[in-house]
């Protein structure tokens, strides 16, 4: 039976469109805008409508620079402080049972992206599904971001004005919570959600693992590139908070600051902010979640140690070289002898010589490159994967596939690039241009191997059986390349370096010279 584009949420009825053998709901509604005095408070419940909402369309972007709300060359996504919406894409037949639902958050150093980023579309993987079953509902949201969605200005509240902390957090549970309540309207199982994201998304769901307001919310978790050791502490946030307002610039009263600057204005603050810390602090970035002892009351690291973290079966990996992108891109992580000195001489001094001697060449430039993309991402997911697999099922992978023009280009398998196997653009335009001059039967293959066990592991709590579970004996790892294999403890060598390495407690900020 053919799917109804009008759907009866329980805050109103919404109006999607037919694409193809799909159906997209776009935009709705999961939190009231948080505009006016709702501006760096928790998000509030949906102010119902009557009528029908069209829901043909994107939402707004959260407030970021331009340059994140690209959709198109010359095309730009809108951005506003009234951005928490979400999409919905279905297959175009109803299904005589629920269908499991995947939620995708997307990343951006919690600074920049939106889901309607063409990328992240979810056609080719809905599509994918109804191959091997009667198919996924997939969700994207849109969160708050930058200064609006990470800073911690709770220090500024006074009894006239509150301001909460983690709102970019509180925005995704908030979004799950929309999905328990609704997702079944659009032939979904609420009792069969998988979260996933990549950099900050990965962030996120290594994050909301460890949340406790997003208990029961998801059953199975993938984290893709996350950084989960670089969760904010009390401290630092209180600092950068500090900062920014001054930053900002006000005379007198800082909530009245924070109320009525305008956009442009808190976006010049953040980017100082954002520039200040990562020359003071390499391995720090001043947006993300913050340890507040109440809404995130530990350091996920230790939530994953505790076995407080909830244990939902989770998948978490990382790219061959992370760290490629960055100096290209972002220029904010220790990958270069600078940076990398100075992130040791804050925080572990006596493990340097032994971590540095496992990247072979340094301090030439490809070797801090790996030195600084494996700290931010590599390192800690091996922790959450070590710690978590004696809790939940857990499954490691490394995307190791990059076709020859990424060779060329000196970036390999880096940071974000097995999005393009996850949401399948390989038979796309832009796909088949980055397998020129050859390499297409292969980046289809590897598309198909990830799409296929993303896809049973959201449909039954555990990938295909080739992909065994990990754990601190045998470490087995799926690696996703031209040959998908499964290999014990990869790149053990550098593993072991690292080992002696107790960093991420002590990284704290240097004293404000603002």
């Amino acid at each position: 039976m053919a799917f109804n584009t009008r759907i009866a949420t329980l805050d109103g009825v919404v109006e999607g469109k037919t694409v193809g053998d799909l159906v997209t709901w776009r935009g709705i509604p999961y939190a009231a805008p948080p505009v006016g005095p709702r501006r760096l408070r928790a998000p509030q419940p949906v102010e119902p409508w009557t009528g029908v909402r069209d829901a043909t369309e994107w939402g707004n972007a959260s407030v970021q620079h331009k340059r994140g709300t690209m959709l198109s060359i010359g095309k730009y996504q809108p951005s506003s402080e009234d951005c928490l919406t979400l999409n919905v894409l279905a297959p175009g037949r109803r299904s005589a049972t629920p269908r499991p639902v995947m939620v995708f958050i997307h990343g951006g150093a919690y600074t920049l992206g939106t889901s309607a980023t063409p990328l992240y579309g979810g056609g080719s993987l809905v599509r994918r599904s109804l191959r091997d079953s009667h198919g996924v509902v997939y969700v994207s949201i849109n969160y708050r971001l930058g200064a609006l969605g990470y800073l911690d200005m709770t220090q500024f509240s006074t009894e006239a004005r509150q301001f909460d902390s983690n709102l970019g957090l509180r925005d995704q549970v908030a979004a799950l919570e929309w999905v328990q309540r609704n997702i079944a309207q659009f032939g979904g199982d609420p009792n069969n959600v998988t979260v996933f994201g990549e950099s900050a998304g990965g962030n996120a769901v290594t994050t909301l693992l460890a949340t406790p307001a997003a208990k029961g919310l998801f059953t199975q978790a993938i984290a893709e590139s996350s950084a989960p050791g670089l969760v904010g502490t009390h401290a630092n946030a209180t600092q950068w908070a500090a900062q920014f307002l001054d930053f900002l610039g006000h005379d007198g009263d800082p909530a009245d600051a924070l109320d009525t600057a305008d956009v442009t204005r808190l976006g010049r603050a953040g980017t100082k902010l954002a520039l200040t810390v990562a020359s003071a602090t390499p391995g720090l970035h001043p947006f993300g979640p913050v340890v507040d002892g109440d809404y995130l009351p530990k350091n996920p690291l230790d939530a994953y140690q505790d076995g407080s973290a909830h244990r939902v079966p989770l998948i978490i990996g990382t790219n061959a070289r992370e760290g490629t992108l960055f100096p290209k891109v972002l220029d904010a992580l220790p990958t270069n002898p600078e940076r990398i000195d100075k992130l040791f001489s804050l925080t572990d001094p006596s493990a340097k010589d032994a971590v540095l001697e496992a990247y072979p060449g340094y301090p030439a430039e490809a070797a801090a490159i790996d030195v600084g993309g494996d700290f931010t991402f590599w390192k800690p997911s091996l922790e959450v994967a070590e710690a978590h697999s004696a809790y939940a099922p857990t499954y490691s992978y490394r995307f190791d596939f990059a076709p020859r023009i990424m060779r060329w280009l000196g970036l390999d398998a880096t940071h974000g690039f097995e999005l393009f196997a996850v949401f399948g653009i390989s038979n796309t335009t832009f796909g088949k241009a980055m397998t020129l001059p050859g390499g297409r039967k292969a980046f289809a293959d590897v598309t198909e191997r990830v799409q296929s066990q993303w896809l049973e592991f959201a449909r039954t709590g555990a990938p295909l059986p080739s992909w065994p579970k990990y754990d601190e004996q045998s470490r087995e790892t799926m690696i996703f390349d031209a040959r998908t294999r499964v290999q014990r403890d990869p790149r053990r060598d550098r593993r072991r370096a690292w080992e002696g390495y107790r960093g991420y407690a002590s990284l704290k900020t240097e004293p404000s010279t603002t």
